[in-house]
């Protein structure tokens, strides 16, 4: 399950994610839409997606991540297939939300939900693996970048909705609902185990893997973490979303790079995003998650600041290592912490509704960038305002303590038979 995690996470990021920027720089050249209209679809995409998590977390915790995935990547792939044909920007609005709204369902948050079911004491580790795959998909954007450049974005676009379908489909066939359904427990270990308790460290992980201690939705809404963790969340993405949309436009308007070397920058990025994800997950497994993520969001802010003012390649560079590293060692602990703090019993539904409010940094991020650059010519105000909210972000994840299990009354199968009294 993890290895076909993966695969359908590289595949989504080499055709879709990952590339997203080299598209926005070609409409850009082919249209003259500007920035903000770009980042506006990117926003949108994200907003109506977020708006759409708690009923997509009902359904995963429902009917499990096979089907819903399997209907994702059917309309991704037929998203891209449609891009190809765009003549105007609304139609590309249109177009671009049935593409993000299939690669949300098809992807991250149908995979994470499966995979932290199937795991506990190495949660972390395992949603890390699986991550590699969309880094491994960044990675080689500069084939689908060379091939953009060779035929043509339209022609490519149709392929990669194709290859989507192709790939993509048979692979989400593989995931899994609940582990019990095929008489299994989270890590294969026994029912009555509860992992973490041999280590002051591991203490996050203490949730019972019977379930009494998961937190309904309603609970988990109450508590301080809830909140904490999704403003952190939302504020790491503010970086993430716009680096994902202007990245190439910025290196190769304000740069002077070509498209070509601003992929090869990407490949950088998100080679140390790897790396960041391998150390990450065995860091997340070992230590307290709030710390590693608020280190990560500072090196998010410092990386962003150095693109911001880059003025040659040691700059740039520099903010490829730091972001990409942050990224990915950040990545797989956003969920890794809430299954910690919550459990798995209604994690679908429980991530679905923190989308909410992590959606306001995946919308804010790019048009706070687009919309500044379009008004100054540069990108230095739009990154440097997203690099302090990043750094004020880091806070969130340092108040963010792990709530006590809800207390419920025992239910009469729990409650001990009553002693018999002896006869006289």
């Amino acid at each position: 399950m993890v290895g076909a995690a993966a695969a359908t996470q590289f595949v989504i990021a080499i055709l879709f994610n990952q590339v997203f920027s080299t598209y926005a720089a070609v409409l850009r050249q082919e249209f003259g839409w500007s920035r903000g209209a770009l980042s506006g679809a990117f926003s949108m995409a994200r907003l109506e997606s977020g708006m759409l998590g708690p009923v997509e977390g009902w359904l995963l915790d429902r009917f499990g991540p096979r089907r819903v995935m399997v209907s994702g990547i059917t309309l991704l792939g037929g998203g891209m297939v449609t891009f190809a044909f765009i003549q105007s920007l609304p139609m590309f609005y249109v177009v671009y939300f049935v593409m993000a709204v299939g690669g949300t369902l098809g992807g991250f948050l149908a995979i994470t939900v499966s995979l932290v079911r199937w795991f506990s004491r190495h949660r972390a580790k395992a949603l890390a693996m699986a991550q590699i795959g969309f880094s491994a998909g960044g990675l080689l954007v500069p084939i689908t970048v060379a091939a953009i450049e060779h035929f043509g974005w339209r022609p490519v676009s149709i392929v990669s909705g194709v290859l989507i379908w192709l790939l993509g489909i048979p692979l989400a066939m593989t995931m899994r609902h609940r582990p019990e359904r095929y008489g299994e427990t989270p890590d294969g270990v026994p029912n009555t185990a509860v992992p973490g308790a041999t280590s002051s460290h591991h203490s996050v992980h203490a949730v019972a893997l019977d379930g009494s201690e998961d937190f309904t939705v309603r609970e988990a809404i109450r508590t301080q973490g809830f909140w904490f963790i999704s403003l952190g969340h939302a504020s790491a993405l503010l970086v993430v979303s716009a680096v994902m949309v202007h990245i190439s436009l910025h290196r190769t308007e304000n740069l002077g790079y070509t498209l070509t070397q601003a992929s090869g920058f990407v490949a950088v990025m998100t080679a140390m995003q790897m790396a960041g994800q391998i150390s990450g997950g065995f860091l997340g497994d070992r230590f307290d998650k709030r710390i590693i993520a608020s280190v990560c969001l500072v090196g998010h802010a410092i990386g962003l600041v150095l693109l911001a003012f880059a003025t040659g390649l040691p700059m740039v560079l520099a903010f490829a290592v730091l972001h990409g590293w942050a990224w990915g060692a950040r990545g797989p602990l956003m969920q890794a912490i809430r299954a910690d703090y919550f459990g798995t019993s209604n994690f679908g539904t429980i991530m679905g509704f923190s989308s909410l409010i992590v959606t306001l940094g995946n919308t804010t991020g790019p048009i706070v960038a687009g919309v500044l650059a379009d008004r100054t010519g540069n990108y230095e105000a739009g990154f440097t305002v997203l690099a302090i909210g990043a750094l004020l972000g880091s806070g969130f994840f340092l108040f963010a303590r792990k709530p006590q299990p809800p207390q419920r009354a025992p239910r009469d199968e729990d409650r001990a038979p009553p002693v018999p009294t002896p006869a006289r």
